[in-house]
C-alpha cells in the first residue's frame, strides 16, 4: 500500500506543479486561456491573479514532494498535512469557481489522502 500511496502523491505533486506552470507562465497564452475559455484581453487582465493562484499550487506541491522524501514520522504527517490543503483547497473551489475543480484537484487528492491514511 505504500507504494500505491507514494504514486498518488506524486501524481498530485505533479498535478499541482503543472498548475502553477500553466496559471505562472502560460495564462496569457492558449493552454491558460482555454481552461477558463478567456479571451486576450480577460487573461491579461487576469493575470496577476491566476500566477499568485500560481504560486499556491506551487507551495502544495512542493510540500507532497517534502512529504515523499522526508524520514518517517514526519513524511507521512506533512503528506496529510498538504492532502488536506489539497482537498479543502479543491472543495473551495468548486464551490466559488468552478465545480471541475472538484473533480481535477479534490477527488485526486482525496483518493492519496486515503490511500496515505491507509498505507499509515
Amino acid at each position: 500500500m505504500d507504494t500505491v500511496a507514494n504514486v498518488l502523491v506524486g501524481l498530485v505533486a505533479a498535478l499541482h506543479a503543472y498548475i502553477l506552470v500553466l496559471e505562472m507562465f502560460l495564462w496569457e497564452k492558449k493552454p491558460g486561456r482555454g481552461l477558463h475559455g478567456f479571451d486576450a484581453p480577460m487573461a491579461r487582465a487576469t493575470a496577476p491573479l491566476a500566477a499568485n493562484q500560481g504560486l499556491y499550487n506551487g507551495f502544495l506541491a512542493a510540500g507532497l514532494v517534502w512529504g515523499l522524501i522526508a524520514a518517517e514520522p514526519t513524511g507521512h504527517d506533512v503528506q496529510v498535512f498538504f492532502l488536506c490543503c489539497v482537498v479543502v483547497a479543491g472543495v473551495y473551489g468548486s464551490v466559488t469557481a468552478n465545480r471541475r475543480i472538484l473533480f481535477a484537484q479534490a477527488l485526486p487528492g482525496a483518493l492519496a489522502l486515503a490511500a496515505v491514511l491507509l498505507a499509515g
